[in-house]
C-alpha cells in the first residue's frame, strides 16, 4: 500500500517532484510508524464494519483501529467482539487490500482470545492498540500479546495509549514515565508507535478545548505533551514515534471546501489552507497540526474521515524541506558546517539539523515530495476529489 494511492497515476505526477512509497505490515518499525498518517477509528458495534473498512481503504485511509474500549459502553462488549470476529472473517474474502488494521482492547485476556476466535482473519489484523497505558498495567498486555503472537506465528505490533491520570499529575508523572519507557524498552521490537490520550487529560480536570482552540492551549495538556516527547520521543536513536492527539470536531455534511474559498489571498501554504478549512470548521485542525510537528509528533487520531485528508495533505513533504533535508545530510556526509539553503531564505546547519533531515526524508519516503508549485491545498483538493 501507499497514500494517495486512490488518486489516478496523472494526477499523482502533477503533483509529486516524488511519489510516496510502498509500505506494508511487515515494513520496518520506523517507516511504518510514520506511515500510519491519519489512524481512523471505528467503534466495533458497527453492522457494515467490513464494507466500513473497504470503502475508507478507497479513499485513502492507510491505518484504523476497531474499538473495543471508550468508543463502546460497557454491556455492549460482548457483542461487539462477535461482530468484529464476523466482520473480520468476512472481509478476509473480499478481494481488495484492507488498511493496517488494529484492534483496541480493555484487558489483556481479550487479546489472546480474540486471536483464537479470529482464526486466519487473525493475518489481517497489524496488532492491538493498549489503553491506560502504565509500566504496572501495560505490562500484561505486552505479554498478553507475546504470546498471542508466538502461538499464531504471525507479527503482532502494540500501540500503548498514554491517557492515565497519572501521567497528568505532576507529583506521578516523572516516575510514570520512567516505568512507561522501560515497558516500551523491554519490548521495543513490538511497539510500532505512542498514542497520546489528550480527552482522557482534559477529563481528569472537567476541561474541554473549544474548536478553536488547539491542545496546545490547554497548559496542562501542553506540559503532559512536552514531557512525554522529552522522556519517549529523542532522536538519539531511543526514542518512538509519538502520535498526535484526536481532533473532536467535524461537520458531516458540509463540503470540504467551499468553492469560493478554494483560493487565498494570504501568501503562505499555511494560511491558504487554513482558508480553504475554515469553510469546513477545521482551522482548528489545521493549527494543531501544525503544532503537533513542531513539537515532534507524527500523524494523529482521527473520529471522522473528514479529518484524513488534511493529515495526510500536510504530511508531504514540501519541496523546500526536501531541498533542505537533502544538503544537510549530504553537508554532514562531507564533514558539517554551515551552509545557505537553496531557497536562499535559511541557514542549514549539518549538526544540529540533521536528525530533522532524516526524520523529513523518513517522511518524504511515505508520504512524498510535492512538487515546487504545489501546496497544501492542492494536495487536499486533490485528495477529497475537487479541483484546486
Amino acid at each position: 500500500m501507499r497514500h494517495f494511492d486512490h488518486l489516478a497515476p496523472g494526477v499523482r505526477k502533477d503533483l509529486f517532484h516524488s511519489e510516496p512509497g510502498e509500505f506494508g505490515p511487515h515494513s520496518a518499525l520506523p517507516t511504518l510508524a510514520v506511515a500510519l498518517g491519519a489512524t481512523l477509528y471505528s467503534p466495533a458495534t458497527r453492522p457494515g464494519l467490513a464494507q466500513d473498512i473497504l470503502r475508507r481503504a478507497a479513499g485513502g485511509v492507510v491505518s484504523m483501529v476497531l474499538c473495543l474500549e471508550d468508543s463502546i459502553s460497557d454491556r455492549e462488549v460482548a457483542e461487539a467482539e462477535h461482530n468484529l470476529v464476523r466482520q473480520l472473517t468476512e472481509l478476509a474474502t473480499a478481494p481488495a487490500a484492507p488498511p493496517l488494521l488494529f484492534i483496541r482492547v480493555r484487558e489483556p485476556e481479550q487479546i489472546g482470545d480474540l486471536a483464537r476466535r479470529l482464526g486466519p482473519a487473525l493475518g489481517l489484523l497489524s496488532g492491538f492498540v493498549l489503553p491506560k497505558f502504565t509500566e504496572d498495567r501495560g505490562l500484561p498486555f505486552l505479554e498478553a500479546l507475546t504470546e498471542a503472537e508466538a502461538a499464531h506465528g504471525q507479527r503482532l505490533l502494540a500501540m500503548p495509549v498514554l491517557e492515565s491520570p497519572e501521567l497528568l499529575h505532576l507529583e506521578t508523572r516523572a516516575e510514570t514515565l520512567a516505568g512507561i519507557a522501560r515497558a516500551v524498552a523491554k519490548y521495543r521490537e513490538r511497539v510500532l508507535a505512542l498514542r497520546l490520550g489528550v480527552t482522557d487529560f482534559c477529563a481528569a480536570y472537567g476541561l474541554r478545548r473549544a474548536p478553536d482552540m488547539t491542545a496546545y492551549d490547554v497548559q496542562l495538556v501542553a506540559s503532559v505533551i512536552a514531557d512525554v516527547v522529552n522522556v519517549l520521543g529523542r532522536a538519539d536513536g531511543s526514542g518512538l514515534t509519538i502520535t498526535g492527539p484526536v481532533w473532536e470536531y467535524f461537520r458531516p455534511h458540509e463540503r470540504m471546501f467551499k468553492p469560493q474559498l478554494r483560493r487565498s489571498p494570504f501568501a503562505g501554504p499555511a494560511d491558504a489552507l487554513r482558508t480553504a478549512l475554515i469553510a469546513h470548521d477545521l482551522d482548528g485542525l489545521l493549527r494543531e497540526l501544525e503544532l503537533d510537528r513542531a513539537n515532534g509528533l507524527q500523524g494523529k487520531t482521527c473520529i471522522h474521515p473528514s479529518h484524513v485528508a488534511p493529515v495526510h495533505a500536510l504530511s508531504v513533504v514540501s519541496h523546500e524541506e526536501f531541498s533542505d533535508a537533502r544538503d544537510i545530510l549530504r553537508s554532514a556526509r562531507d564533514g558539517g558546517g554551515v551552509l545557505r539553503s537553496a531557497y536562499t531564505n535559511k541557514m542549514n546547519e549539518a549538526k544540529p539539523h540533521r536528525a530533522w533531515a532524516e526524520r523529513t526524508l523518513l517522511r518524504a519516503e511515505v508520504f512524498g515530495v510535492a512538487r515546487e508549485d504545489v501546496g497544501f491545498v492542492e494536495l487536499l483538493a486533490a485528495s477529497v476529489g475537487q479541483p484546486a
